[in-house]
């Protein structure tokens, strides 16, 4: 059984995305509590101006509007905060950037290896950010995030509830990644990080609690289907559904063969009650198994 075990540990490998990075040293600690104590004073400013307003205003009028916006007060002071931190990390970012530049490819995963430890300093400055976005009460603000770090993503793009990588990677417009799906344009396998550039161009759907792996493609209106992976640098053609790990093709996604330029005008207000026979939709080498 000893033989067994130690057989195993030699061919398992350690797989590890940028959101699972747990080392933070106190040189870490310390930048996180800076971020937050500037991002705080910014806070103490706001509420100072509004506070003194309330008190040295004799417009009564004034006064009962500016007591009746404390709800909103509140509510603008959490972004306010969370702006604070967005323009710190990105300045401490571009300063971390214009030291070391980032760059796709595979690197040795090791302590003292220039690449190893500015991809982990990059993750832990944004993962802050990206963390009290993905917290606000706003859908739209994880994309906000995204295009704050540089990401290319549209705002009519769903991410909700999906985890990305926010560098090296370009979205196209209106794609969907589904709910508990991960895209990784970088990742840790065994004793190598692998960098590389992700690409999922327009009207692309990622299904629920799929794995993008680093250098994928996948084309204009290219499905993923849920639970599938795809393997490093895979091409998902254009117009087609891939199922599987690792993601194979499936059938053409007949949705893709339409038209978007043409618009269908039903007139209701004279509307009949019709009977009409169909067939069941349903590729012809199925049809056998209903």
């Amino acid at each position: 059984m000893k033989e067994i075990i130690e057989e195993n540990e030699v061919y398992s490998v350690d797989i590890v995305s940028s959101n699972s990075i747990n080392r933070i040293s106190m040189n870490f600690l310390i930048y996180y509590l800076s971020i937050f104590w500037i991002s705080g004073w910014l806070l103490v400013v706001f509420w100072y101006g509004y506070i003194n307003l309330l008190i040295l205003t004799d417009d009564l009028l004034f006064k009962i509007i500016l007591i009746s916006l404390f709800p909103i007060i509140i509510f603008l002071s959490y972004f306010i905060f969370i702006f604070g931190c967005m323009v710190l990390s990105k300045l401490f970012l571009i300063l971390i950037n214009l030291i070391h530049q980032p760059k796709e490819g595979i690197f040795i995963a090791r302590k003292g290896e220039g690449d190893y430890d500015f991809w982990i300093l990059r993750t832990q400055v944004k993962k802050l950010v990206v963390w009290l976005i993905n917290n606000s009460p706003l859908p739209w603000m994880n994309i906000w995030s995204f295009k704050w770090f540089g990401v290319k993503v549209n705002f009519s793009d769903s991410l909700t509830d999906a985890w990305c990588d926010v560098e090296f990677i370009e979205f196209g417009k209106k794609i969907l990644i589904g709910q508990g799906a991960v895209v990784m344009s970088s990742m840790i396998l065994g004793n190598y990080l692998i960098i590389k550039k992700i690409v999922v161009e327009d009207y692309s759907v990622i299904g629920g609690h799929s794995t993008i792996s680093p250098g994928t493609f996948v084309g204009k209106e290219g499905v993923l289907g849920a639970l599938g992976i795809t393997s490093f640098n895979q091409k998902l053609e254009k117009g087609w559904i891939y199922f599987g790990f690792p993601a194979v093709k499936l059938k053409p996604n007949k949705y893709a063969e339409m038209d978007r330029n043409i618009i269908r005008k039903i007139d209701v207000d004279q509307s009949k009650n019709l009977k009409v026979k169909s067939e069941v939709n349903i590729d012809e080498d199925k049809k056998d198994l209903i």
